[in-house]
């Protein structure tokens, strides 16, 4: 599995142990059964989505299969165990007007070299559809500017190449120009593409809070965040044509099942233009 994975089922094995602790109950193993796990499911239902309760109980069920593997114990108590149910959640999309003001709004800052930075990152992660881990995980030695791809690291350590429009190249050509003044007299981080002002690799968090101000500057949307311009990207190349698999492959999902819930936001879409187009759509909008 992923770093970032393994952070989330050990974090959860331990919010388990400290239940089991709090509520006295055995800690061994062997001792835990179905009856603990509901407790610890109705407890952590106060406050919590499903997805995040379903994530919980599936940490739980990946120790026992290990346990079982391991010939530890002979029984999986959390595998009878019904996951919570999932709505249908739609991903957040902005329209490609928004999505244009949102990447040209960098030039507003003060700092010229920071703003060259922050219109690049907003070009690769609509332009390609970027992870924001992956858009700060970038080196040099993944960027081929010259054949307009990157090489991009994906979850679980699967490498995809994805194609660089001319505008993320004529963005990022800026960038790279000026890149070194971000650090000043400082070192700077001489693999990583995007750094920061002190010349380290840029950060997760740097990158959603970005995202998140230029949107309310840009188009008052104070809740944008970097996966909502994958979606954009995603959902964008869907009315405009593109394949499914191929937006598959750009993404880099595992199974085509994940991208096709793009194919829901654009029925939403095309069911918005018809109410607006149509004659008939007119009469049941009044």
């Amino acid at each position: 599995m992923s770093e970032n994975t393994a952070l989330a089922y050990g974090g959860d094995l331990r919010a388990l142990d400290a239940f089991l602790e709090r509520r006295e109950l055995s800690r061994e193993l062997g001792a835990l059964g179905k009856i603990e796990l509901r407790a610890w499911m109705a407890e952590l239902s106060q406050g919590r989505t499903a997805r995040t309760l379903s994530r919980k109980l599936g940490s739980a069920r990946a120790l026992f299969r290990y346990l079982n593997r391991t010939g530890v114990l002979s029984e999986n108590p959390a595998q009878s165990m019904k996951m919570p149910r999932l709505g249908r959640h739609l991903p957040l999309v902005v329209n490609p007007e928004v999505a244009a003001r949102l990447v040209e709004s960098p030039t507003e800052t003060s700092n010229e070299a920071e703003a060259l930075r922050d219109r690049a990152i907003l070009e690769l992660l609509y332009g390609s559809g970027l992870r924001v881990s992956e858009l700060v995980g970038l080196d040099f030695e993944q960027l081929r500017i010259d054949v307009a791809q990157a090489t991009v690291l994906g979850k679980g350590k699967k490498e995809r190449i994805v194609p660089l429009g001319g505008p993320s190249i004529g963005a990022l050509e800026l960038y790279l120009a000026r890149r070194d003044e971000l650090a000043g007299s400082r070192g700077i981080d001489v693999r990583a593409v995007f750094v920061s002002c002190r010349g380290a690799r840029l950060g997760v968090r740097r990158v959603q809070e970005m995202v998140q101000r230029y949107g309310a500057l840009s188009a008052g949307r104070a809740d944008l965040h970097p996966h909502a311009l994958r979606h954009s990207c995603a959902t964008h190349m869907l009315e405009g044509g593109a394949d499914l698999r191929v937006i598959q492959d750009l993404l880099g999902h595992e199974s085509v099942a994940t991208t096709q819930r793009y194919t829901h936001v654009s029925l939403q879409h095309l069911s918005e233009v018809y109410d607006r187009a149509h004659p008939l759509g007119r009469l049941k909008a009044r």
